[in-house]
């Protein structure tokens, strides 16, 4: 049996974003997972989508994704935070309050990358995270986000 990821459980409405929604056809597609206590994301660009300089993936594509990983990671965060099971109720949906990339290494393209989130802190409706993007083995880029859940009359 196949595990749901964090971004399968979103309702239909909050489900079209580029880099994560699962009914955006041209979209990524990434799809984020526990793995133990941090949310972890396995991505290999598509040629259209790596960019940058011949042979590296361009910064925008790893600014998206530590960014929607992180907002599926703080949603799934949350959801087990206030005692609830995925897949036990509609999972909350974040969006990002501030996102700061730092990039270490050129990220080569043509390889599985791996995002990683540890959540820092969960506070009321905010989740602040911490990620890394890592390449071959090699760190190439880290990141801080502050995700804020969407009130749910929105």
């Amino acid at each position: 049996m196949t595990t749901k990821a964090f971004q399968d459980y979103y309702p239909d409405n909050y489900s079209h974003c580029y880099g994560c929604g699962r009914l955006n056809e041209n979209g990524m597609h990434i799809k984020s997972y526990w793995d133990g206590e941090d949310g972890i994301c396995r991505f290999t660009p598509a040629v259209h989508q790596s960019g940058g300089f011949p042979g590296n993936i361009y910064g925008g594509l790893i600014a998206s994704l530590i960014d929607c990983h992180c907002a599926g990671t703080a949603a799934a965060a949350k959801h087990r935070h206030d005692g609830f099971e995925l897949g036990g109720k509609p999972i909350p949906r974040f969006v990002t309050a501030s996102l700061k990339v730092d990039y270490l290494k050129p990220t080569p393209a043509g390889v599985e990358l791996e995002v990683r989130a540890k959540i820092i802190e969960i506070k009321n409706r905010k989740v602040v995270l911490s990620a890394t993007v890592t390449a071959d083995g090699v760190v190439t880029a880290k990141g801080e986000t502050v995700m804020v859940q969407i009130a749910e009359n929105n």
